[in-house]
């Protein structure tokens, strides 16, 4: 039995497939900055958009003017969170609709059913894939974190 090989100089001065993609998606990348939602707290974007893809970073229900976390219960900072992040989406051309996934952090699990509930009445009929997990601490001590990733048309 023989063993094809292949020459590796055939490789050379050749761009493999996977730099080829990698320089395509990164060619495109944009950063997402939202004036109206609230500044980051820390070193990153409010989103980054790949290609027709846009990629939230978590949001805390921070009021964007005061930087202060508002809502006593896990029912109005879920519905804040949500708003924010519609600011970023906005920012990006697109809103709730496009959102394909959501990722909500819950300090306390027992507050599933009252974040779910604020979750249903924000999204409606639209139904993204989400997981939900949760944490043992959030930034400044909030109820609840959310991030998305959503489409926007081209």
């Amino acid at each position: 039995m023989t063993r094809k090989t292949e020459n590796p100089s055939n490789k050379i001065n050749k761009c493999p497939r996977d730099w080829a993609i990698r320089n395509t998606y990164f060619h495109n990348m944009k950063k997402i900055l939202a004036d109206s939602a609230p500044k980051a707290i820390g070193p990153y974007s409010h989103a980054w958009q790949s290609g027709n893809l846009i990629f939230c970073s978590g949001q805390t229900p921070l009021n964007p003017v005061t930087m202060v976390i508002e809502g006593a219960t896990v029912t109005e900072q879920t519905t804040l969170v949500l708003n924010n992040l519609e600011t970023v989406l906005k920012s990006a051309g697109c809103d709730r609709t496009h959102i394909l996934k959501t990722s909500v952090f819950l300090k306390n699990f027992a507050d599933f059913e009252r974040m779910n509930k604020a979750y249903e009445a924000f999204f409606g009929e639209h139904k993204p894939a989400r997981t939900t997990v949760e944490v043992s601490r959030l930034p400044k001590e909030a109820l609840v974190e959310i991030e998305c990733v959503a489409a926007v048309q081209k």
